[in-house]
């Protein structure tokens, strides 16, 4: 199975490059983050000409996010119980006996926000969702664009970018908590090495110079980590004309 998860930074603005994409390499499923459009203004036929299922949790102006499925998704789930307003977030479902859920963290602005507090509440609500709903035995999938680097290898400039917002000790007591009940770095499985990143920012030439961080994640439960056969960035679809700041992570799992 071939999965793709991006964060399109508006997929209307970004369908073009999208559908290109998704013709030629033909994912089995596609997760995407921040579509900055409700669930009826989803462009769905090009990708239903393409054989696409598609579930859509979308959100005016903001958010959003989506999954697309070469067969049956089963069991779609959207949004996390107790978010005061509620936002479209996460989205989750079924594919070829694998649970996958698809999620697109608060950003958080800046540590002294009040954005921020609210990414760290919902990494928490998160990480409970996680735990009451499902086991670490079960093959279970999560990616989306987390907002946070892990570890100094996946940040350009660890010691800058060290107590700030997608790089905060808060930050990474979450992502441990989630590692600690059970899910794994699928990308990690077969590239140890740093400088390799999925987000550049558009200003200071930050792509040329590689001057980025790895924030869009995808994650695994034990069986499904012992099923991954390989892990990339596809980092050319930062280029060129009109790219999201986000590269897709694609990963590949044995039958």
């Amino acid at each position: 199975m071939h999965l793709v998860t991006w964060n399109v930074n508006s997929i209307r603005a970004r369908l073009d490059r999208v559908v290109a994409f998704v013709t030629q390499r033909r994912p089995d499923l596609l997760a995407l983050q921040e579509l900055k459009c409700e669930a009826a203004a989803f462009p769905r036929a090009p990708f239903e000409a393409l054989g696409y299922t598609l579930a859509v949790h979308g959100q005016k102006t903001w958010n959003g996010v989506a999954l697309l499925a070469r067969g049956a998704l089963e069991d779609v789930e959207t949004g996390l119980a107790g978010e005061d307003p509620p936002q479209a977030r996460l989205i989750a479902a079924t594919y070829r006996g694998v649970r996958v859920v698809n999620v697109y963290v608060p950003n958080g602005e800046s540590p002294e926000s009040p954005k921020f507090a609210y990414k760290l509440a919902w990494l928490d609500r998160f990480g409970r969702w996680l735990a009451e709903r499902h086991a670490p035995a079960a093959p279970l999938l999560v990616a989306g664009d987390f907002n946070v680097a892990p570890e100094d290898r996946d940040v350009h400039d660890p010691d800058a970018w060290r107590g700030q917002v997608l790089f905060h000790p808060a930050e990474h007591a979450r992502l441990a908590r989630l590692a600690a009940w059970g899910l794994h770095d699928l990308f990690r499985k077969h590239h140890p090495e740093p400088g390799l990143y999925t987000w550049w920012d558009y200003r200071r030439l930050a792509f040329p110079r590689n001057a980025g961080l790895r924030i869009d994640l995808v994650l695994g439960t034990a069986p499904v980590y012992a099923r991954c056969a390989a892990a990339r960035i596809e980092r050319e679809e930062r280029k060129g004309k009109g790219p999201s700041d986000h590269a897709p992570v694609s990963v590949e799992l044995h039958p």
